[in-house]
């Protein structure tokens, strides 16, 4: 699995939180379910089952539940007034919620505490609860909101500030009136002291975090974190902004086959070397839709050599393809020559070959073997090879991507994949028979599937080449990979159709990853409503055949903004290291600040 994906898969963290009128109905519940507890358990506080419950409630809610719902409504609307994102009031009523459960929990474990050992320190674990809630709201609200530390803190407060001053206000009118003066003054200065004490921890920490990224990549972890949380939530395209700073320009090919009748163009096979991704609908993670949609003919964007390091940095550079794409139609030349689909092995290599006219393409796949993307250098030896073994003018090499398992590595330099691939390729023989060809297209977005099915906009699209008597499918789902051996499952499904050959690929869309894992293929679910697609998709295509001429296409993609080989690496290799040194640095600092709070709270010397 290659390592941006990995970090990819990070998203599955963000769930779709509860709407706000749950998170409302859960605070009023818990907090009078927290007061009863406490009541009950309470050395002081007895005077009847009954009445503990109605009134321990009433206390609960009054000082728990109210002020976190206010708290909720006011957090959103500080954070939003300060241009702040991603705090929508959902957002901001569940974390006042959680914070309130979390809350409750330790004062109820205070209040055990208190029966045990018969001293009363409610008030001191209330005070240590809002400090652990303060911490974690303000870290909340800077990593997420893109707003200043000092906004982050201070808004941080609001919660916890209510939660006190309504416990000081309830206690003085229903408890005790007596609460008041020097009391009043200690809980403060308490708290005050323990809060500091927390929050410093964590500005240190994030910017000990912090200091990689802004030297290696000049961006900010947390700009970098709060803009991919607004994405996966809302969509927004902003992080693109942010691969802006750290892209770099290259220059690529895109290689295609043309098919077209007496009425111009009937279809497009593309295959670029860019790689769709990183995720969601970032970059070129939808390439091969845009891509498509942008030919008024029939059109299909598969695989080609390419990984991370090629992820274009904004939706724009895929114009970029296209016109390189509509300039090498220009000057392609057409016959009605092609030969039959053959295939040839090595090994772990597999391919599929069919020349058309001057050029030739090649499938390529390594299944049963799960290998992941076949790095652009090796897809460039694979061109150069096959052109001048076979004699052609162009030579498009698709990586089928259609067998996966976690374990899946690229195809890199060196690997010994690339020998087999240069072995195989060796192995064609470039004196085949030529015959007039005929081609049907079908395509269907498959509207019953969605992302979690790991089915992208496009769905399938199948396109039939008839040539000297064999029928070939070319078979493409808008997909990222495809589960190991489901391959040979749809193969075997179709296989008393009328067609001879079949290849089945994916385009490789990163559109699906915004869901769960760092890749989500086909074939994790309902594979049989999957293969009756195939067969529809090949039927429908049978009935589609008409004889085309045929052309091929090699055009160069210049200055196209990617993440580039060094700052994709630079990506995952920052990230990687701050993951370790998190695992050493977050325990030591927080859990320091934690004992010295504790200890000033319920040991401190006021």
């Amino acid at each position: 699995m290659s390592s941006m994906s990995s970090v990819a898969g990070l998203s599955k963290y963000i769930k779709t939180l509860p709407e706000t009128k749950y998170s409302i109905i859960g605070m009023v519940i818990i907090s009078f379910l927290i007061g009863s507890i406490y009541y009950l358990i309470d050395l002081t506080l007895g005077a009847g089952i009954i009445e503990d419950i109605i009134w321990g409630g009433f206390f609960g809610f009054s000082v728990l539940g109210i002020s976190s719902i206010m708290s909720g409504a006011l957090n959103q609307q500080v954070i939003s007034s300060l241009h702040g994102i991603n705090l929508k009031i959902k957002h901001s009523m569940f974390l006042s919620a959680l914070s309130m459960t979390a809350l409750g929990i330790v004062v109820i474990l205070g209040c055990i505490i208190s029966r045990i050992i018969n001293i009363d320190i409610f008030i001191n674990s209330m005070l240590f609860a809002c400090v652990l809630i303060y911490g974690f709201n303000t870290l909340v609200f800077w990593a997420t909101s893109k707003v200043r530390f000092s906004v982050a803190a201070i808004t941080g407060l609001i919660q916890p500030a209510l939660i006190i001053t309504m416990y000081i206000l309830i206690s003085f009118l229903f408890v005790d009136t007596s609460f008041m003066g020097p009391a009043i003054i200690q809980i403060l200065l308490k708290a005050l002291v323990a809060a500091i004490i927390i929050v410093a921890a964590i500005y240190a920490f994030i910017k000990v975090i912090a200091s990689p990224f802004k030297k290696n990549l000049g961006i900010g972890v947390l700009d970098l974190l709060s803009l991919f949380i607004a994405h996966m939530n809302e969509g927004s395209n902003s992080l693109e902004g942010l691969f802006e700073n750290m892209s770099e320009a290259i220059d690529t090919i895109v290689t295609f086959v043309s098919f077209k009748t007496e009425e111009g163009i009937k279809a497009l096979f593309i295959s670029p070397s860019v790689h769709p991704g990183p995720l969601g609908d970032l970059g070129g993670s939808n390439m091969p839709t845009i891509l498509a949609n942008k030919f008024d003919h029939f059109t299909m964007v598969a695989h080609g050599p390419s990984t991370h390091d090629f992820n274009p940095i904004a939706v724009s550079e895929i114009d970029k393809i296209e016109n390189s794409v509509k300039k090498g139609l220009k000057n392609v030349e057409y016959s009605s020559e092609a030969s039959r689909f053959v295939r040839y092995n090595a090994k772990k290599a597999n391919i599929g070959v069919q020349f058309f006219n001057k050029g030739m393409v090649i499938l390529s796949t390594f299944a049963p073997e799960a290998v992941d993307d076949i790095e652009f250098g090796v897809g460039l030896t694979m061109m150069a090879q096959s052109r001048s073994h076979c004699h052609v003018k162009d030579s498009v090499i698709v990586d089928c991507h259609n067998s996966f398992t976690a374990e899946s590595g690229e195809v890199l330099p060196g690997n010994s994949e690339v020998f087999h691939l240069i072995d195989v390729i060796d192995a064609i023989n470039p004196e085949q028979e030529k015959f007039e060809i005929k081609i049907g297209c079908y395509a269907n977005n498959m509207d019953t599937f969605d992302k979690h099915d790991g089915i992208g906009e496009s769905g399938i699209k199948t396109m039939i080449i008839e040539v000297g008597n064999q029928r070939t499918a070319y078979v493409l789902f808008d997909s990222n990979n495809m589960e190991a051996g489901f391959r040979k499952e749809i193969m075997d499904a179709v296989s008393d159709l009328e067609i001879d050959e079949i290849e089945v690929m994916t385009t490789d869309t990163h559109t699906v990853n915004t869901i769960s894992r760092g890749y989500n293929p086909i074939g994790i679910v309902k594979r049989p409503e999957i293969i009756e697609y195939v067969r529809i998709s090949i039927k429908e295509a049978l009935k589609d055949l008409e004889k085309v001429e045929v052309g091929t296409g090699t055009e160069k993609i210049e200055n196209l903004n990617t993440f580039g080989p060094n700052n994709s690496t630079e990506l995952i290799s920052t990230i990687s290291s701050v993951v370790a040194v998190s695992k050493i640095i977050a325990p030591v600092l927080l859990i320091t600040a934690l004992f010295i709070a504790f200890a000033w709270i319920f040991f401190g010397g006021l």
